[in-house]
């Protein structure tokens, strides 16, 4: 399964609210109608707690390989 970028992931998570926790994150973007990809993306994510989208950002490219910047 591809990895999302984190732009799609960024999209699947507009308008939750930080700080977040992981599963937060994840219920959102299946609220969102977030595509597999994303939620298993989200599901991922290294960390617990998420203090703002830069972070959610920055392990979504680790995770995947793409630069954020």
């Amino acid at each position: 399964m591809a990895q999302p970028t984190f732009i799609e992931v960024q999209k699947a998570l507009s308008g939750v609210g930080y700080p977040s926790s992981r599963d937060d994150l994840v219920q959102h973007a299946r609220q969102n109608k977030a595509g597999d990809e994303v939620v298993d993306a989200l599901r991922n994510l290294p960390r617990q707690n998420y203090g703002g989208p830069d972070e959610v950002s920055r392990d979504i490219a680790d995770v995947s390989g793409e630069s954020t910047g």
